[in-house]
């Protein structure tokens, strides 16, 4: 990515580390993560505008804490660490970091110093994410605390000669009030940006980059008719053309009647070679008696691959494999420093051995909001950019235990209710991403006079801004009981409706 700023962001482990680069990327100003031991040629070669140090389960005083490069304090470029990244900035400049007697976890007010050009605009008190084990009891020389709450003496400090600023609270998740501001006054107030990150620059820089990459060698893309798949291709379409073949692979695990339309979509709406394959009977086959969630993504991932290995024989030589893999894929497979959450069939999902000559992943540094920028910037029809997500296992990790065809015929049934009944209450805008899901579970019912024992539904929906946290929908009762209804009446062996009223987290958006 061309850009004459950047922020980088050194990952010491922390689950939502990504966020941050989110946050700053909403500020205007690129950002990318590295590995926290990044060197300091490194770091001089990509010349940052700042830097900032991620949080991270680690206690400083650990044989194996993750450490930064020696020297870095002293290159004057500003830097910003958060939680584990104040703690070993205190550390390594000569300060006290010690267990704390009462662990913070949750919203807490804190008391910052609002003189500060870190706190600029913000009132004396304001309620930040806590989570800490650890924390600052006596701030390195030439530090001054700039922010502090009931139990933690230094939540906030600053060297303003050196520019360096350290926060115990986690400022960009959304738990955190005005967090995304803290990041705006780092990026504009201390490492003096003026923003020149815009989507509209990554289109015209990606096409650019694509176009020498691939040149007038054929490319095969992985089109599944969501949205990061489709955004890819049109992508790369606008790159190479003709040069670009879409596989679109009907694995018989998607959502009703969606086979059909996206076939029609790509036919209608653009200009893209497309090649539709019903392969339902070999995925079905291969799963069959499979109920872990990640031996199901492994193999529908691996048996991807055969698939597009099998059709790119059938057209010649393809050089490159496109993938609509996205930055939340990328960290909740665990390819960072971060633990693996689950691991995602575009990434985690492939085989050794692959039959290709290199992987295309165009949208692998950008968020979901930003893949659907990317898509208007396209010209992608809005509807089609702002398509329910829906995962590459498709419906084979929202059916809980062994997959058959009975069991997606029902899921489909009552995933198509609940999509309708969304709809039609005017839902579907301010719900992010909203399902159903098939248990394994069977009870009891009445249907008339007879018993029943039949499945159980689940219902999830959930409203985010990045994918990476989420709280459940407060779906009005009378939407709920209607979907209800419906779904036991009209969708045969249901007869026991739920709805998860869990957020991320704890729990994923997905059930497996």
């Amino acid at each position: 990515m061309k850009n004459n700023e950047l922020i980088l962001i050194l990952d010491f482990g922390g689950q939502y580390n990504q966020l941050i680069a989110r946050r700053v990327r909403e500020c205007n100003v690129y950002s990318e993560v590295v590995p926290f031991d990044i060197s300091l040629e490194k770091i001089k070669e990509k010349n940052p505008k700042g830097i900032i140090f991620t949080g991270g389960p680690a206690s400083v005083y650990g044989e194996d804490s993750p450490k930064c490069a020696d020297g870095i304090f002293e290159l004057g470029i500003p830097i910003l660490g958060i939680c584990y990244g104040m703690q070993l900035m205190t550390h390594v400049l000569g300060g006290t970091v010690q267990k704390a007697q009462t662990r913070e976890y949750g919203s807490t007010q804190v008391e910052i110093e609002n003189t500060s050009s870190l706190f600029q605009g913000f009132e004396n008190k304001n309620n930040f994410l806590m989570s800490h084990t650890d924390f600052v009891s006596k701030v390195p020389d030439g530090f001054k605390t700039i922010g502090k709450t009931l139990h933690c003496p230094n939540a906030a400090m600053e060297n303003t000669k050196k520019r360096l600023y350290g926060i115990q609270f986690h400022p960009e998740v959304n738990l955190s009030e005005n967090g995304t501001k803290v990041i705006h006054n780092f990026l504009y107030n201390i490492c003096k940006c003026s923003g020149d990150w815009q989507i509209s620059s990554f289109v015209e820089d990606s096409i650019k980059t694509l176009k020498e990459k691939i040149g007038n060698k054929k490319a095969l893309c992985a089109l599944s008719g969501g949205v990061d798949s489709s955004v890819a291709a049109v992508l790369l379409s606008k790159a190479i053309g003709k040069n670009l073949t879409c596989i679109f692979v009907d694995h018989g695990l998607l959502r009703k009647n969606e086979g059909d339309e996206v076939e029609q979509n790509y036919k209608n709406q653009f200009d893209i070679n497309l090649i539709r394959v019903n392969a339902k009977n070999r995925f079905l086959s291969k799963l069959s008696g499979v109920t872990d969630p990640e031996k199901k993504r492994k193999i529908i991932g691996e048996e991807f691959i055969r698939v597009f290995e099998e059709e790119a024989k059938k057209i010649g030589t393809v050089d490159f494999l496109v993938q609509g893999t996205i930055y939340p894929d990328v960290i909740e497979s665990g390819l960072g420093k971060s633990s693996v959450i689950k691991s995602h069939h575009n990434v985690g999902g492939l085989p050794d051995y692959v039959d290709f000559k290199e992987i295309v992943e165009p949208l692998r540094n950008l968020f979901k909001d930003e893949v659907r920028k990317t898509g208007l910037e396209l010209e992608i029809p809005e509807n089609l950019v702002y398509r329910q997500p829906f995962p590459g296992p498709g419906l084979a990790i929202r059916i809980i235990g062994d997959i058959t065809e009975d069991k997606l015929n029902i899921l489909r049934d009552a995933d198509s209710i609940f999509r309708e009944e969304i709809f039609k209450a005017g839902l579907h805008k301010s719900i992010n991403q909203y399902f159903a899901v098939l248990t394994n579970l069977k009870s009891v019912g009445v249907m008339g006079d007879e018993r029943t024992y039949d499945y159980t539904i689940a219902l999830r929906a959930v409203e985010t801004t990045d994918f990476m946290t989420g709280v459940w929908s407060k779906i009005p009762y009378e939407v709920l009981e209607k979907v209800s209804s419906r779904i036991v009446n009209e969708v045969k062996f249901v007869n026991r409706v739920v709805y998860d009223i869990t957020s991320k987290p704890p729990a994923t958006i997905e059930w497996e």
